[in-house]
């Protein structure tokens, strides 16, 4: 086990805490130490939630370990149905909890409370909270879900939206109508909005649309076996993907497909003449499975980048990855280790990320633009708005999503450019007021370095500094270190304009 500043996920009881905040009159009973109520905050304040999850902790501390631990968790699930009388409940331990082996599972079926108590084993030490999802869902589907008599219209269940997922609200809604186009209803969305109750009525659907695999996929395969559901393998992020769900839902539902595009705009504007500066762009991918595996397609097949590199943290579709950067030509990189992925960027220098809220940051840090596409993410990708990421709608926030820091990138590169024109210089007025610009006070010529003062450094001249901001400045970082490395090959202490364009000719050979 290690300590990190970031990671890309929490512990498997946190994957737990979103399948039962997703959920109504469903309550979760968290043997956890004071302290690990921290939980709360991921769901009210990142996903701005109007109320705090259906959660109860035990909260014991330190001078509790010597007395009885288990009579304190009895006592929590005791007041925890007295209190919110739920239709079911789950418990479990936290990472910390775990280690004291209370047993939560073997305690609350002692306790005959009249409702399903469902224990969850979610291995702390090894798995991680998309696994804690993926096994806390499966857990209640089984205790829950029962063969039933089918419904008179063709209806599936929407399977894998949770609590604190990327978009996941709003690709419910998209995915809906996209259903309705093909004459079908859903019958239960699960855990997203469902109740214990509802799960019981899993059965009566024809078949499931397996939105996220990452948090569905072990129910969706134990409803196919026990229950005769197939499920669907395309996720409709992305034009291609989309048209592929319709197909494969008309398929299974003996409908003949129908796709209303009038809405689509990525493809348009993607060939239209202002995006033609997109052509080419060389881009780095890193998220979950899922959206890496989706925005790739995306990313070469549909707005036509260059995918440098790519990779996942969760290392449940380590396997995926693999197989897609084989067919993209590129290194996987499969780790949960921010660090890594950074080192991965700085070698790659592409123009642009599409990753998680941790290579935002280092977006940010490198000075290349990055679009979010998948969790772990802040407060800023739960917007108000209507913004999926799947079907007709979720290709076209996509495309916004992902042109608009290439824009903006634009736009600072002119800046800096002309940051040096009479015009646009720092002390220079607003145009439209009618000012004239300011008079620049005359800079000292600075004087370099010498080889004496600093053995071994490579001093940059002022004019090549001037000439290195010419370069656009998602790719001056790589310009800079190729350049001071040729520099110190020929043993170079200064570096000046001609020495800036042998260095770019050496490397462009």
């Amino acid at each position: 086990m290690k300590l990190s500043v970031w990671t890309y996920e929490g512990p498997p009881h946190i994957g737990a805490l979103r399948v039962a905040t997703a959920m109504k009159g469903l309550h979760y009973v968290l043997h956890a130490p004071q302290g690990d109520t921290y939980a709360d905050l991921l769901f009210t304040m990142i996903e701005r939630r109007n109320h705090r999850p259906p959660v109860t902790y035990t909260t014991f501390q330190a001078r509790d370990l010597g007395s009885d631990t288990a009579n304190l968790f009895k006592t929590a699930c005791q007041n925890a149905y007295d209190r919110f009388q739920p239709q079911a409940m789950i418990v479990g331990a936290s990472c910390t909890a775990e280690l004291i082996q209370d047993d939560p599972g073997g305690m609350a079926e002692t306790m005959g409370l009249p409702i399903p108590v469902i224990p969850l084993e979610l291995p702390s030490y090894q798995r991680k909270e998309n696994f804690g999802a993926d096994e806390t869902f499966f857990q209640i589907t089984r205790a829950l879900a029962r063969p039933a008599e089918k419904t008179a219209q063709i209806t599936c269940n929407l399977i894998g939206p949770t609590a604190l997922g990327f978009r996941h609200r709003d690709d419910i809604t998209e995915i809906t109508a996209l259903l309705s186009d093909l004459g079908i209803s859903v019958n239960v969305c699960a855990p997203y909005g469902a109740s214990p109750q509802d799960l019981t009525r899993l059965g009566a659907a024809h078949f499931n649309v397996l939105m996220y695999p990452e948090t569905g996929e072990a129910a969706c395969r134990w409803m196919e076996r026990e229950l005769g559901l197939p499920f669907t393998k395309t996720v409709p992020i992305g034009v291609g993907a989309t048209h592929d769900f319709i197909k494969e839902v008309a398929a299974l539902a003996g409908v003949e497909p129908n796709l209303d595009t009038t809405r689509l705009r990525l493809p348009w504007y993607t060939a239209s003449v202002d995006s033609t500066y997109l052509t080419g762009k060389r881009v780095f991918l890193f998220g979950d499975g899922t959206h890496v595996a989706a925005a790739a397609r995306i990313a070469r097949d549909e707005m036509g980048f260059e995918v440098v590199g790519l990779g996942c943290y969760n290392r449940e579709m380590a396997r995926l990855i693999r197989a897609l950067a084989k067919d993209y030509g590129v290194e996987a990189l499969i780790t949960d280790d921010y660090l890594d992925v950074e080192q991965r960027i700085e070698d790659l220098a592409p123009e642009m990320i599409l990753g998680t809220q941790m290579e935002r940051h280092i977006g940010k840090r490198l000075g290349i633009p990055c679009a979010v596409i998948s969790a772990p993410v802040h407060v800023q990708d739960f917007p108000a708005r209507y913004s999926p990421q799947m079907g007709i709608e979720g290709a076209n926030v996509i495309f916004d999503t992902w042109v608009h820091p290439l824009v903006m990138g634009l736009e600072e590169h002119l800046l800096h450019m002309f940051r040096e024109d009479f015009e646009f210089h720092d002390d220079a007025g607003a145009s439209h007021h009618g000012h004239k610009a300011k008079p620049r006070p005359a800079t000292e010529a600075r004087q370099p370095v010498t080889a004496d003062e600093q053995p071994g450094t490579v001093v940059w001249l002022d004019d090549a500094e001037r000439e290195l901001k010419k370069v656009p400045f998602f790719v001056r970082g790589k310009a800079r270190r190729n350049t001071e490395a040729f520099a110190a090959e020929r043993g170079l202490c200064h570096i000046g304009v001609d020495t800036l364009y042998e260095a770019k000719a050496h490397y462009a050979r």
